[in-house]
């Protein structure tokens, strides 16, 4: 609109000089008059060319103009513009588009200044040449010189709310981007909070167990007892067989925890077996024994993992750090909730002492991880334990059957 605007203004400007310059010629003034008129109406024509060209490529369209010579180009326009109007009262029309370039170049205070100037200049040569000044010389320029300023300040207006809308725009844009970013970043963190959770799940307890019943073969070798070091070497085997399928699992996004409460159940208890003889066989032997509680129920599959992966952090622990005799693993199912208790008769510990987030050398991230888990569900996780009395891993899983959980 502003663009139409503008054109329509020098358009305007070129249409009346025109006019004008053809009703010097055609009404006889003489000669002498008709020369002058051509060659003023020329150089002013080309004066408001070059200046205006300029101008776009420098200005492009704020107001006022911030063209450091715009006003002296302004003034060449004036001048020539003053000289035919007062050669010829035909040339008084060009005050109205001279009226918006002063609006546009100038001040506010100061273009008003030069319109009523130049709205006087009218008038003046009006009467010069007519002899006579009648009310209807006045009004016209008067009322033409009020609809210019009106119409100025609502190019003013428009351009500013244009600026204002492309400053929001802009911003807008800038806003976005930056929500897009973060909400990157978040993603990317969440994903990598996720990534290390199941490894430390999955694989890093296995190595663990393979690193410890490999010790324990080599000192069975170093002491001569080959069998208990064959015993060793298939349990070491047997353990990277199932991280491996694990990791297989987990490259493949599939779920490990199976579908159902009985498959749940099946999978705890091959647990209890695996861990009672890989302790075994790394010379740390302890029974592991497993427990249910209450009629099983289809649970969904991410409460399934949580709890899977809850009994694989909690014997783990027993296994590293207990030195138990002992470990029961119990499922519960209650009216409302999914419980999963790891118990062990092994040293204890102080509670305070338990890492709330993962240390800074890489340990510690069990725990935390598994609370983390277990929030994104809405469980929560307990631990009671005193030095020398054992210790309890209490998980609790609101689930009352009905619930989708998310899916």
């Amino acid at each position: 609109m502003l663009r139409v605007l503008r054109v329509g203004l020098h358009v305007g400007f070129a249409a009346l000089l025109a006019v004008g310059l053809m009703r010097v010629l055609l009404s006889g003034p003489g000669m002498a008059v008709g020369i002058t008129a051509a060659i003023l109406s020329f150089l002013l024509a080309v004066l408001y060319l070059a200046g205006t060209v300029a101008e776009k490529r420098h200005a492009t369209g704020r107001a006022p103009s911030t063209v450091p010579w715009a006003k002296w180009w302004l003034g060449g326009v004036v001048v020539l513009w003053l000289m035919l109007l007062f050669l010829h009262p035909d040339y008084s029309w060009l005050a109205f588009p001279l009226f918006f370039l002063h609006l546009h170049i100038l001040g506010p205070r100061h273009a008003l200044l030069a319109v009523a100037l130049l709205t006087a200049a009218v008038i003046a040569a009006g009467w010069y040449h007519s002899g006579s000044l009648a009310l209807a010389a006045i009004v016209g320029p008067v009322v033409g010189a009020i609809f210019a300023v009106i119409m100025g300040m609502a190019y003013r207006a428009l351009y500013t709310e244009g600026v204002n809308q492309r400053a929001a725009l802009d911003e807008l844009r800038a806003t976005r981007a930056a929500l897009a970013e973060e909400q990157h970043r978040a993603g990317t963190l969440a994903e990598r909070t996720r990534l290390a959770r199941e490894i430390h799940d999955t694989l890093a307890q296995g190595l663990s167990s393979i690193v410890l019943v490999s010790r324990a073969a080599s000192a069975a070798l170093a002491a001569g007892d080959t069998e208990s070091a064959a015993e060793r070497l298939t349990t070491i085997g047997d353990t990277a067989a199932e991280n491996l399928a694990e990791a297989r699992d987990f490259v493949a996004d599939l779920s490990s925890s199976g579908d159902g409460a009985g498959t749940l159940a099946g999978r705890l208890r091959r647990l209890c077996a695996s861990t009672e003889r890989t302790a075994t066989a790394a010379g740390q032997g302890f029974d592991v024994a497993f427990r249910q509680d209450g009629a099983a129920t289809a649970l969904p599959a991410e409460i399934s993992s949580a709890l899977w992966r809850a009994a694989q952090s909690g014997l783990a622990n027993v296994a590293a750090h207990a030195h138990a005799s002992q470990a029961v693993i119990s499922l519960g199912y209650l009216p409302d909730a999914i419980t999963l208790d790891v118990f062990d008769d092994g040293d204890g510990m102080d509670t305070a002492t338990i890492p709330i987030r993962p240390r800074p050398d890489g340990t510690g991230y069990g725990l935390a991880g598994l609370r983390e888990r277990l929030g994104l569900l809405g469980g929560a996780l307990d631990i009671e334990s005193a030095p020398g009395e054992g210790t309890v891993l209490a998980v609790r899983i609101p689930y009352t059957g009905e619930e989708s959980h998310g899916r």
